[in-house]
C-alpha cells in the first residue's frame, strides 16, 4: 500500500510540475540538428537515424522539455501573461534548394524552391 501512495504522490506530483505545452527547446534544437546536419551531410543523416542517434537525442530532448523547459516557460513566464514564448529556429545555408513549411502562406507540399 506504501508503494501505490508513493507512486501516486509521484505521479501527481510529476503531472502538476510537468508541462506538455512550451516552446520545446530541447526537441526543437536537436530537429535543427538534424536539419542541418541533413543539408551538410544527407548520407551521415541518414546513417544517424539508422543507428538510432537522432531519434534517442529526441525522446530524450522531449523528456527533458516536459520535466524542465516547458514547465518553467509555461509556469514561470506564460501562464501569467497570457502569451506564449517562442522558438527561434536555426536556419542554415541550403545548398541545394529548401521545402517550406506547410504554415506558410506560399508552403505547397512536395515543392523545392
Amino acid at each position: 500500500m506504501k508503494k501505490a501512495r508513493l507512486a501516486f504522490a509521484l505521479l501527481a506530483l510529476t503531472t502538476v510540475a510537468a508541462c506538455s505545452a512550451g516552446p520545446h527547446q530541447l526537441r526543437r534544437s536537436v530537429d535543427d540538428w538534424d536539419q542541418k546536419l541533413y543539408v551538410d551531410s544527407p548520407w551521415l543523416d541518414g546513417i544517424l537515424w539508422f543507428v538510432p542517434v537522432i531519434p534517442i537525442a529526441g525522446l530524450l530532448a522531449s523528456v527533458g522539455d516536459f520535466v524542465v523547459v516547458d514547465a518553467y516557460a509555461f509556469w514561470f513566464k506564460d501562464a501569467w501573461d497570457g502569451k506564449g514564448t517562442g522558438y527561434t529556429h536555426y536556419t542554415p545555408t541550403h545548398t541545394d534548394g529548401a521545402m517550406g513549411s506547410l504554415l506558410l502562406d506560399d508552403g505547397k507540399f512536395l515543392e523545392i524552391h
